[in-house]
């Protein structure tokens, strides 16, 4: 048999009391960490604009350096980033990190095709008269 222990309206009560200032704090919490969160949204929104502009100077300017590299450059740095995205690929590194390795690798390569393509003359094209 099971021996129950008698409750008194007194520990009720206490416990009740205990559960709603629980509750009480619980909330009070909630909505700090709520107001927070509003006040650091708000910080960001308000920086968005001034971020968004200085990222477009450094892409800009990043764009202006590939452009006064000479061929040459371009090759090594577009197999220097290629061969640390695959390094990073290799030795097991977060994908985001590799993808993130290739963008820079990407651009470099891209910009140095461009080039080439635009420099380059067929063979085909020099024997026919020009």
């Amino acid at each position: 048999m099971s021996t129950r222990t008698p409750t008194t309206p007194d520990s009720t009560t206490q416990g009740d009391n205990d559960v709603t200032s629980r509750r009480a704090a619980i909330g009070d919490a909630v909505s700090d960490v709520a107001a927070k969160v509003g006040t650091v949204a708000n910080d960001a929104a308000a920086r968005l604009p001034d971020v968004a502009a200085t990222t477009r100077v450094a892409i800009e300017g990043a764009d202006r350096e590939v452009r006064a590299a000479s061929d040459d450059t371009l090759a090594a740095w577009s197999a220097l980033s290629f061969g640390l995205a695959g390094g990073l690929l290799v030795g097991g590194a977060n994908r985001l990190l590799v993808a993130i390795a290739m963008i820079p690798a990407a651009v470099l390569t891209l910009a140095f095709l461009d080039r080439t393509s635009r420099t380059h003359v067929p063979s085909s094209r020099r024997m026919q008269g020009g």
